[in-house]
């Protein structure tokens, strides 16, 4: 039932073909039966009602031969056969061969193969006992040479069957291997974009907290400061956690009740979103400064890469630079929408030489070459003659502007 409901869904116009076609072979076998002998050759001369019955059986099943391939296969060859043995007709077995091709383009290898050869033994043994033994009309080797079209007819129907099949086999695992391809890309984006929402906002706390801690009772105010920065820090990670989940979630219902200007309705967070990052990395204690020079737009994928790869490097700054470190920003677009990152400390602050080893080897690196290779940039980073550390991105232009930023020029 699974099998005929899934065919019955798929392939309703073949089935229709199935149908006509099956019309087609009980019409022409039961004009066969009727015919007289006028040729010479020995003819059926049975009830007119066995001709038809033998017609039925031979033409009906070819309708429904994708829905129970090898029934209709054992109903057909046996009809087959018997309209040969009852000199009906002398055909190379065209209906044996249709529905053959049904079995191997449907049944497992094993059933195929055995359809197969009982087919042959079969149309070969009711070829050659109905025209060398029953009703000779010639030399036995014209009826082996009959039988040999027979075995050459069904043979290359079920070798169709079998070709078709490895290929719609191979269509498949194709379009699995993709999907599980897409799986695992969409899996490393969500993984990154989860990793900067909360690597940076998390670091952003903690420094935080370690500042109220270590000045608690002697700065009051510095300690309360401190508190307001870690509060407001976590307000803007859960709205961004919650934009990034209702963005993964791909729900549609309820889209009409949610207001506009929410979490979940945001756009993704591009270069307009910038000064707002600077801000955060100035209330974890780096003094950063923040140049944009734009000629044209960006796109909103690029633009969200590069607010993201400027939001790992400042969180590495604050990681590891230490506190007071003073860092720039620099965002250049050129008038052939080339984008080039530069994040830069001074290394002021007292960040270990075991910190920046642990930098090159960590997830925002490798998160930051992900985004880079996806437009088909570069990356440089790692720690600067003078002390202090830099990362330097170039994103290609893209063919198409599609700009989620206005054309303007400005420096922050």
């Amino acid at each position: 039932m699974h099998r005929m409901g899934r065919h019955l869904r798929a392939g309703a116009h073949l089935l229709a073909i199935d149908a006509c076609v099956a019309a087609v072979v009980t019409a022409g076998y039961v004009a066969l039966a009727d015919q007289g002998a006028t040729d010479g050759l020995p003819r059926f001369s049975g009830p007119w009602w066995l001709g038809w019955l033998v017609a039925v059986c031979v033409g009906v099943p070819l309708a429904v031969r994708r829905l129970w391939p090898l029934p209709a296969l054992a109903v057909v060859l046996g009809a087959s056969a018997t309209a040969t043995l009852l000199e009906i007709t002398r055909d190379p077995y065209i209906s044996a061969a249709l529905a053959l091709y049904a079995v191997a383009l449907i049944e497992p290898t094993r059933r195929a193969s055995a359809a197969l050869g009982l087919t042959l033994v079969v149309s070969a043994a009711a070829v050659i006992t109905g025209e060398a033994c029953l009703r000779p009309s010639g030399p036995w080797t014209e009826a082996a040479g009959t039988a040999a079209l027979v075995w050459l007819v069904t043979g290359a129907a079920w070798a169709a069957g079998r070709v078709v099949r490895e290929r719609r086999s191979r269509a498949t695992r194709r379009d699995r291997r993709l999907a599980e391809e897409a799986l695992a890309e969409e899996r490393l984006r969500i993984a990154r974009e989860l990793h900067d929402i909360v690597s940076h906002s998390l670091s952003v706390i903690v420094v935080k907290a370690a500042v109220a801690n270590h000045v608690a009772e002697a700065r009051p105010q510095e300690t309360r400061d401190a508190i307001q920065a870690i509060e407001q820090t976590g307000r803007e990670a859960l709205t961004e956690m919650r934009r990034a989940l209702g963005v993964l979630r791909g729900d549609t219902a309820g889209r009409r009740t949610r207001e506009p200007g929410s979490a979940k309705t945001a756009p993704p967070p591009g270069l307009d979103d910038l000064p707002a990052l600077v801000q955060r990395a100035e209330r974890a204690g780096v003094r950063a400064e923040l140049r944009t020079r734009l000629a044209v737009g960006l796109p909103v994928g690029t633009a969200l890469a590069v607010y993201r790869i400027v939001q790992e490097a400042l969180t590495n700054v604050v990681k590891h630079a230490g506190n007071k470190t003073h860092c720039q920003v620099t965002i250049t677009v050129d008038s052939q929408g080339e984008v080039r990152i530069e994040v830069v400390d001074d290394g002021a602050g007292n960040a270990a030489a075991s910190n920046r080893v642990e930098l090159r080897g960590g997830h925002g690196l490798v998160g930051m070459r992900e985004r880079v290779m996806m437009y088909g940039g570069t990356l440089a980073a790692g720690p600067r003659p003078g002390g202090g550390f830099a990362v330097s991105a170039r994103l290609p232009p893209e063919p198409a502007h599609s700009t989620a930023t206005s054309r303007r020029e400005r420096t922050a």
